[in-house]
């Protein structure tokens, strides 16, 4: 990556940085990626209605389990995270979860989730694992429950109407930062090694695939070797969770796109001493808490990425 992963400042992280909090649309244009901040009062770019185009919600960090003063009640918020989705006007493709299913990976947490996800209205289900979703068995539980279909410590990828996508595993070998070792890069370099230079590639991560944050461990540390994979794609979007807030940074024709959570917030870097949970004053945790919608016309050569509040 560009920056010195140990020497970022707050005010470096602002400038590198387009926007915090806001709405996104990320337009890909004669191979170049174009995104632009949507605004409060701004008429919001809507989310492709060609019956036709992908279409697919990002969801994450749900912490099943949680029970601290920040949310006293994760599983009410997700159920409005799934309601939210059932009530949108298209049934997506899929729902992707972006990691921390649960918040002590216990079979119980792993099954509520599977359960709540199973009553989502979308083509499919996909998963990436968080820190919290292996915290005393390298994943195995984890796998049990989602890992159907994936390989290794549960990778895997997928093509989608004219876009592939990748879902990498980077929380299981953590020291402080996010970790995701030769085997898994070896799966991209063969993974990718066939496809056209004008494919859409879209990676799922848990933890940001940049140096978004590394003193708080927000990054992985071998990610370059993976975005150097993927630099002849036309256009490249890496998905994220982990941090709990909307965060996004385009490097050359990579646009990295952090999603918030549905759980509770977390600090903006350099804010806090830690990234503790946030417990907001009352009446302002939904808008802290919210779910992605994605939208791909296939021939259009249009992605668009919207992030909408939890209702």
């Amino acid at each position: 990556m560009s920056e010195d992963p140990h020497g970022m400042t707050r005010r470096q992280l602002l400038r590198h940085t387009a926007w915090f909090g806001a709405a996104v649309v990320l337009t890909v244009a004669s191979g170049e990626v174009i995104s632009h901040i949507h605004t409060p009062g701004a008429a919001a770019e809507p989310v492709v209605d060609d019956p036709n185009a992908l279409r697919f919600v990002q969801v994450s960090d749900s912490h099943i389990g949680f029970t601290g003063p920040a949310n006293t009640a994760v599983t009410d918020s997700f159920t409005r995270a799934v309601n939210q989705i059932n009530s949108l006007p298209y049934q997506p493709d899929f729902v992707i979860h972006t990691g921390d299913l649960t918040h002590l990976s216990t079979p119980a947490q792993f099954d509520q989730v599977r359960q709540m996800m199973g009553t989502m209205r979308a083509g499919g289900h996909f998963t990436v694992p968080g820190e919290h979703d292996s915290v005393d068995d390298a994943g195995q539980k984890y796998r049990a429950a989602f890992g159907k279909g994936s390989v290794g410590d549960g990778w895997y990828s997928f093509d989608l109407k004219g876009v592939h996508f990748i879902a990498l595993v980077n929380t299981l070998s953590l020291e402080k930062l996010g970790h995701l070792g030769t085997d898994q890069i070896e799966f991209v370099r063969k993974d990718v090694a066939g496809l056209s230079a004008d494919t859409p590639i879209v990676v799922f991560s848990h933890i940001p695939l940049f140096a978004m944050y590394p003193q708080w461990g927000w990054g992985t540390d071998d990610a370059a070797q993976v975005l150097n994979l993927l630099r002849r794609f036309a256009s490249v979007t890496c998905l994220n969770g982990h941090v709990h807030q909307l965060f996004t940074k385009t490097e050359g024709n990579v646009t990295f796109h952090s999603a918030t959570t549905t759980a509770y917030p977390l600090p903006r870097p350099g804010t806090a001493p830690a990234p503790a949970p946030v417990t907001l004053p009352a009446g302002q945790l939904a808008d802290a808490l919210g779910i992605r919608e994605v939208g791909y016309r296939q021939g259009s050569h249009s992605l668009a990425v919207k992030d909408v509040k939890l209702a």
